[in-house]
């Protein structure tokens, strides 16, 4: 039977293919009494499925590829810590030996009672963070039953198979790596989900939160997962079939012309030069940065160094991963963001305070400066690191003065530390701040006068100014960057930077978007950073950007008030 499921789309792109349907993660679990001479056996079952779901994991963590994206070891970590905390180790134990009940129904109980509390957070990324107590209960009730936590799929055809699962556990995704999986669908899900993230990385389509996919589809259908409209048809008759796979050969013919353009010079048709920098996490993204052509790295996303782990890293582990991009960079640009944790980015090494309302709290500089010796420690393994690149440092989530002065302060201090010890260093690097607040925006004065560069965060900029957050499904559609108040900030910032010379870089995910390249372009920005996976797209639209016609259409989509009004101006922009 032909029909059409509509989700949240995650990861871009066609596949096609079969079914293949994984056991609903929420299994239903039997619930009896058991004698009391039974009790301490039950216990020493459950006891024996923590440790199998242990040594699962880390099986899965000795088959992750080198070069994966470090996220993969850092949700296996996520799931060996939730394995061992007490509110699961030892909680359903208590139950069981209060109730006399089977292990599974106590370890179901807990579970319930703990999805209760992420269900009232108010953070959006928090409450996402009950599927990973569900999924790590999941390989606990299928180790008890003595299963694997997701089944091997047929030897055959592995590329063309797509997985429909009501959940997935990131952990489990490793195996997408090791099959090479088409694609995947689930039932629950959001856009900032762990496994949303992993989609990402392997750059495979995906569409979560399609509510009643598994139970409608069956094994060996054929689907069709749309991954950039998040549209999933099964069972397409042949013409639409047909029409998909031609715009799946399409979209690859695309991508290896895309390819083409690598080496050109990224300039406008009347030559005007425009600079195209990469967004990075980790060091052993450069590989991608330089497949795609940067002329560098326009931000180093710092704090994936610092998440997910129980310590924080050490000056000398920071300096070499630093030292790594820079030598790989080989004297290219290469901008380090210093710590901007917080909001829905949380480190090991203690406690994290409970907050609010984290997206307004100690985060980014704010929590550097509360923790100097973690900033001096990250700013004298940066410069020290200085000695093998150009490297710059760039300051996050600036709002009052008196930051500055005190950021300034330790870079000073950081200096002078690697002085008294004799540690070399290049003593002119430049220091940057991000312009993500609208304060901030709108003080620019303030912040040029002491700031080498600019940045400007999009992301943050938008969220803070429309007052939503970005990773609340329920206020998404809010989310919008041709808001009247976000360009007007957007523009005053490029105008009034381009005015007094100071060089100014938009990195969010506004710079990756090709639609918004020539209004952009028109407004005067000259330096995009972002994903480098996006990069060859928005160089091409660079070089068939007319700056003369351009520049007077982004003035009026700039003046008028009307957002939809205004993209029917941007439409006109791009035609």
């Amino acid at each position: 039977m032909n029909f059409v499921l509509h989700g949240a789309p995650v990861s871009a792109g066609i596949s096609i293919g079969q079914a293949h349907l994984v056991s609903s993660a929420r299994m239903e679990v039997a619930h009896y009494e058991i004698p009391d001479n039974a009790v301490q056996g039950e216990i020493f079952r459950l006891e024996a499925a923590i440790a199998r779901a242990k040594q699962e994991l880390s099986a899965l963590e000795n088959q992750i590829p080198r070069g994966a994206p470090g996220e993969f070891g850092a949700f296996i970590n996520l799931h060996r810590m939730i394995l061992d905390d007490s509110s699961l180790s030892q909680a359903p134990k208590a139950l069981i030996r209060e109730r006399r009940c089977n292990a599974e129904w106590a370890l179901v109980q807990q579970m319930e009672k703990l999805a209760e509390q992420f269900e009232a957070m108010e953070d959006a990324y928090l409450r996402e963070r009950r599927q990973d107590i569900e999924q790590a209960v999941e390989r606990l009730l299928k180790a008890l039953a003595g299963g694997q936590s997701l089944p091997e799929p047929p030897p055959s055809a592995e590329k063309d198979l797509i997985v429909v699962a009501h959940d997935l556990s990131p952990a489990d995704m490793l195996l997408f790596k090791r099959h090479r999986f088409g694609a995947f669908v689930t039932d629950v899900g959001g856009v900032t989900s762990h496994t949303a993230i992993v989609a990402r990385s392997l750059d495979i389509p995906a569409i979560v939160g399609l509510h009643h996919a598994r139970d409608m589809i069956r094994e060996g259908d054929t689907l069709i997962v749309d991954g950039t409209q998040g549209v999933l048809v099964v069972d397409p008759d042949p013409l639409v079939l047909a029409e998909y796979r031609l715009r799946q050969s399409q979209h690859g013919l695309e991508r290896q012309k895309l390819k083409r353009l690598r080496s050109t010079p990224s300039a406008t048709l009347d030559g005007t030069p425009v600079e195209l920098f990469a967004n990075i996490e980790l060091p052993q993204d450069t590989v991608e940065v330089k497949e795609a052509g940067a002329m560098g790295i326009g931000l180093f996303r710092t704090e994936f160094l610092f998440m997910n782990r129980k310590d924080l890293p050490s000056e000398d582990e920071q300096f070499e991963a630093y030292r790594d991009v820079a030598r790989a960079m080989q004297g290219a640009p290469v901008v380090i963001r210093t710590l901007d944790i917080g909001a829905d980015k949380a480190i090991g090494g203690g406690a994290q305070p409970h907050m609010p309302n984290p997206a307004l709290g100690l985060r980014a500089i704010r929590y550097c400066l509360a923790e100097p010796q973690v900033f001096l420690a990250q700013l004298r393994a940066i410069l020290r690191a200085s000695k093998f690149g150009c490297v710059r440092i760039l300051l996050p989530m600036l709002a009052h003065a008196h930051e500055i002065a005190q950021a300034l302060a330790l870079v000073k201090q950081a200096r002078q530390q690697l002085q008294d010890k004799g540690l070399a260093y290049e003593p002119g690097v430049e220091v940057g701040g991000m312009i993500e607040i609208p304060a901030a925006a709108l003080a620019l004065p303030m912040f040029m006068k002491k700031l080498d560069f600019l940045s400007l965060g999009t992301n943050d900029l938008i969220q803070y100014t429309l007052a939503i957050d970005r990773t609340d499904d329920a206020v998404a559609h809010l989310y919008d960057p041709l808001h009247p108040a976000v360009l007007h900030l957007i523009a005053q910032v490029i105008r009034t930077a381009n005015r007094a010379g100071t060089p100014v870089a938009v990195c969010g995910e506004m710079a990756g978007e090709p639609s918004l390249v020539r209004l952009l372009l028109g407004l005067g920005l000259r330096n995009f950073s972002m994903h480098p996976a996006q990069l060859l797209a928005i160089k091409e639209r660079v070089l068939r950007t007319n700056l003369a016609q351009a520049q007077p259409l982004a003035q009026r989509v700039l003046r008028q008030p009307d957002p939809a009004r205004a993209r029917v101006l941007l439409a006109k922009l791009n035609a």
